[in-house]
């Protein structure tokens, strides 16, 4: 069954990328009317949060937009900073707003940001532990268990994305309202934008918590 769900899952995530994609080509080609470009959103919104000590950045790659906490950098793909639409809009305000949670000390990205060297380590030697871990399960399960617990380190970490994900996204939807970026008829696109967004990490996270299981009723029909 858990197999099932993650294959499932994995179908769905390849069709949400997909929507996704098609969704910010479309409203990339939407002329934001207030004018202003991804990185002039970003600054905008850094400034009406009193975040002075965050840099907006352009960096390469398509869809690479994130913030990073150690740096202090919203860092835009090439797209998004110099977009003057609604797509651009959206994901710049976005990615402020994960520097808004920052500067309020959010608990889920405070939380998170913990996780990254447990994770870094896990994600490095999971696939080694599992795979001697398969093989040498009879005689040696604790290898297998290991790898257990490294994927669910990993798994956690995308369950806490979760949270981080969707404030970030009402916090921007929420500003490019209030500060009047987006009008009555751009605002739903914006949200649709950042509605597909999320969706990714929530099948992601889905098809993660499915693999767990199935390796743990592995587990547990090996020991039976």
């Amino acid at each position: 069954m858990y197999q099932i769900i993650g294959f499932l899952a994995f179908i769905i995530s390849v069709l949400v990328s997909g929507i996704l994609k098609r969704k910010f080509k479309t409203f990339s080609e939407t002329r934001l009317l207030a004018g202003l470009s991804g990185r002039e959103v970003a600054e905008k919104m850094l400034r009406d949060n009193f975040i002075h000590d965050v840099k907006v950045i352009s960096v390469e790659g398509r869809l690479t937009d994130h913030y990073d906490p150690t740096k202090k950098t919203v860092n835009l793909s090439h797209d998004v900073y110099n977009g003057i639409n609604i797509a651009a809009a959206a994901v710049a305000a976005h990615e402020c707003g994960h520097a808004v949670q920052h500067a309020k000390a959010y608990a889920f990205l405070e939380f998170r940001s913990m996780m990254v060297p447990a994770v870094s380590f896990a994600s490095k030697y999971l696939s080694i532990f599992m795979f001697i871990g398969f093989l040498m399960i009879k005689r040696f399960p604790i290898l297998f268990d290991l790898g257990i617990v490294m994927f669910a380190i990993t798994t956690l970490f995308t369950l806490i994305t979760l949270p981080v994900e969707l404030d970030a996204s009402d916090r921007a939807l929420s500003w490019l309202k209030s500060a009047r970026i987006s009008n009555e008829i751009e605002y739903p696109k914006a949200k649709n934008a950042l509605f597909w967004a999320a969706m990714t990490y929530v099948v992601a996270a889905i098809g993660s918590v499915a693999n767990l299981m199935h390796l743990m009723s592995v587990r547990n029909r090996e020991e039976n």
